[in-house]
């Protein structure tokens, strides 16, 4: 039997359809209290990540010994047990409980970057270790990455994109094809996705600025120096002068922003957030 269903009583069973799917699936983030959607199964997806992670170790050249890779895993250490004991010290629950941490140095002085996938798998390129200079500003990198996967950014990147590209085809089809469009048009003329301009840009660079603070948090929580945080970004804008994209084009925040936030945080994250002694 079809049953005719004109648009606005449509739209109200897809809205109560969504909230009954969305709302159940509200989370907030750890420390900043920020709700955020996670629809996803985030044991599925710490597993896709640690089967990637093993099959990005055997295609790149990594430093399996000496001074840098000791560093690496030094402050990995010292950051996974404060993270995990401030956590325990004020609920008693633990986001990191669950990871299997590892951490990997990649030899390529050309990348200065490193990464951490969810569930603590974590690579470090050589090629920032010439922008960090010292452990101080390593671990501010490395709390960075590692509060994103103690915020479960991942997991709420592919949710917010699975909600977004389901409520674009839906309004798409009430408003004629005008959303495909308009995409279409701007895309040919000035090669930009306006969805990506308008949502995942900003998103992402509301994730990356709250990586920084949370990270600021992580490496305090482990004793380091955080006054070299900015230091640090100062340097990378140094290193990247001229190849910095204006921040609207871009899923981080300008090194002009990041630098500000850091100076901004640091006495307070200082005082509320002291070093967690290793026994």
């Amino acid at each position: 039997m079809i049953y005719n269903i004109n648009r606005r009583k449509f739209i109200e069973l897809f809205s109560c359809g969504c909230c009954s799917l969305i709302l159940p699936s509200c989370a907030k983030v750890p420390i900043t209290n920020r709700r955020q959607l996670s629809i996803y199964p985030e044991a599925t997806i710490n597993n896709q990540a640690s089967k990637a992670y093993e099959g990005f170790k055997k295609k790149n050249k990594l430093i399996i010994s000496g001074k840098q890779i000791d560093s690496v895993k030094e402050i990995g250490a010292r950051i996974e047990f404060a993270v995990s004991n401030f956590f325990l010290n004020k609920d008693g629950k633990d986001p990191t409980s669950h990871f299997q941490w590892e951490y990997i140095l990649v030899d390529n002085d050309k990348v200065k970057n490193a990464w951490c996938m969810p569930g603590g798998k974590i690579a470090v390129y050589t090629g920032i270790l010439k922008v960090t200079q010292n452990e101080n500003a390593l671990a501010a990198v490395m709390g960075h990455e590692i509060a994103h996967a103690v915020a479960k950014h991942s997991v709420e990147r592919m949710s917010q994109a699975l909600t977004v590209n389901i409520g674009t085809q839906v309004a798409d089809i009430f408003l004629g094809g005008a959303i495909n469009r308009t995409r279409n048009s701007v895309g040919q003329a000035s090669g930009m996705d306006i969805l990506r301009l308008g949502i995942f840009n900003p998103f992402g660079r509301q994730q990356e600025t709250e990586a920084d603070y949370l990270g600021l948090i992580f490496s305090s929580l482990a004793g380091y120096d955080i006054r070299e945080a900015a230091k640090l970004w100062e340097r990378m804008s140094e290193s990247n002068k001229g190849k910095e994209p204006p921040q609207f084009l871009s899923t981080h925040p300008s090194s002009k922003n990041r630098i500000i936030n850091l100076n901004n945080w640091v006495t307070e994250v200082i005082i509320n957030y002291p070093p967690i002694k290793r026994i």
